[in-house]
């Protein structure tokens, strides 16, 4: 008898496995299958959704709040500049490491985490950025991810130490990944209002945050009206870090713990989550990618931040 039921049950096993199988592919019940991350370096808080009437990013208020959320209160509450800020959007985890592109982030990042679940091609997860010095956060120094899961780079003029390109340079590399290859998850990085905030001319820092938000509405619209993107896929535009308030050293530097160079701004839309809202809860930047994890069911344990719960439905 025990012979019998054990025959019978290695007869089922293929049948087991390609149940369980199928249970791993319908993780959740959202309608998100893509994640696009945008972070817009450096602008402070009170040049983008905190300017007068938002005067500086007419796109984003007119043509992109109305279907999304946005956040008054979202903070990041560790180190305030490039490398750090980023590490922590895509890690979950605040960490001080070189600004210089000269170190690794300690943690994975989601798009790691996200290869390795779905047990995807490289060329479904990209990461591209107009700063060449981004590209070592695409990786990590833990042991068990080192080397692994990686997307997809494309960074700077030609990867690490060829310098920075023009965030229009990069609209183009993005829409051509995208048309290309389809992958379900993108993290994009424009450097001008921070690049341009440095020279400590107001101007031209004015005019690079006008900028971006004609380059970031493009990327929306390509969303909106792609056949393989469109009702599918969730959009966050966020900042590394803010800028000194005027009065603690100029809007040119930043780097400390003020209110300008923690308060940045988010927006976020998507099949799932709400629309028209303007959320005024406070948020932070390591909450975005345990955000997505839950968006995408996988699981991420070394992030430290929580679900934004006030997106969704």
């Amino acid at each position: 008898m025990h012979q019998i039921k054990g025959y019978i049950v290695f007869l089922l096993l293929p049948f087991l496995l390609l149940n369980c199988k199928k249970d791993k592919t319908a993780k959740t019940s959202y309608k998100t299958e893509n994640v696009v991350v945008i972070v817009v370096d450096g602008p402070r808080y009170s040049e983008t959704w905190g300017a007068p009437n938002q005067e500086l990013i007419p796109h984003m208020k007119n043509d992109m709040a109305p279907e999304g959320v946005v956040f008054t209160n979202f903070r990041n509450n560790g180190p305030t500049y490039t490398t750090a800020g980023h590490t922590a959007i895509l890690t979950g985890f605040y960490q001080d490491l070189n600004n210089g592109g000269e170190e690794m982030p300690e943690r994975p990042n989601y798009l790691q985490y996200w290869l390795k679940d779905n047990e995807a091609d490289s060329t479904k997860a990209w990461f591209i950025a107009s700063k060449d010095k981004i590209e070592p956060l695409a990786n990590c120094k833990d042991s068990l991810w080192a080397d692994q899961y990686i997307p997809r780079t494309d960074c700077g003029k030609t990867g690490l130490g060829s310098g920075y390109r023009t965030d229009s340079l990069t609209v183009d590399h993005v829409l051509d990944s995208m048309e290309r290859y389809h992958p379900n998850l993108v993290f994009i990085n424009f450097r001008q209002p921070d690049v341009l905030g440095h020279t400590a001319v107001w101007e031209d820092y004015i005019a690079a945050i006008e900028q971006v938000d004609r380059h970031y509405f493009t990327i929306w619209q390509y969303l909106k009206n792609s056949s393989h993107y469109q009702n599918t896929t969730t959009l966050f535009v966020t900042n590394d870090h803010g800028r000194h308030l005027d009065e603690v050293g100029s809007f040119a530097g930043h780097g400390d713990g003020c209110e300008g160079c923690r308060h940045i701004n988010l927006f976020a839309a998507g099949p799932d989550f709400g629309s028209n809202q303007i959320n005024s809860n406070p948020y932070e930047q390591i909450d975005i990618p345990t955000t997505i994890s839950k968006l995408l069911g996988f699981e991420m344990p070394t992030s430290e931040g929580r679900i934004i719960q006030d997106l969704f439905h």
